[in-house]
């Protein structure tokens, strides 16, 4: 399922910044992949990927109407599947 969304590259830097939050770092990485759905206005700035568990995703979502200033973001967890 990753490969129809990211490219080896992106997902290697995401499951990269998962094992050093893992390790216990404290890092704040800029966000490595944006998924978007036009149509639905959901976006998805992605930082990190759980070593554990690689479908897991951590980044910013904002699932609301992003283009009128009404969306909802907030950081959490997001399914690549």
């Amino acid at each position: 399922m990753a490969a129809a969304l990211l490219t080896d590259e992106l997902y290697t830097r995401l499951l990269a910044n998962g094992a050093r939050s893992a390790a216990g770092e404290n890092i704040d990485p800029p966000p490595v992949v944006k998924l978007f759905t036009p149509d639905a206005g959901a976006t998805w700035l992605l930082t990190k990927a759980d070593p554990e568990d690689p479908d897991r995703l951590f980044g910013l979502c904002d699932l609301g109407l992003c283009d009128l200033g009404l969306g909802e973001p907030e950081l959490g967890y997001v399914s690549l599947a």
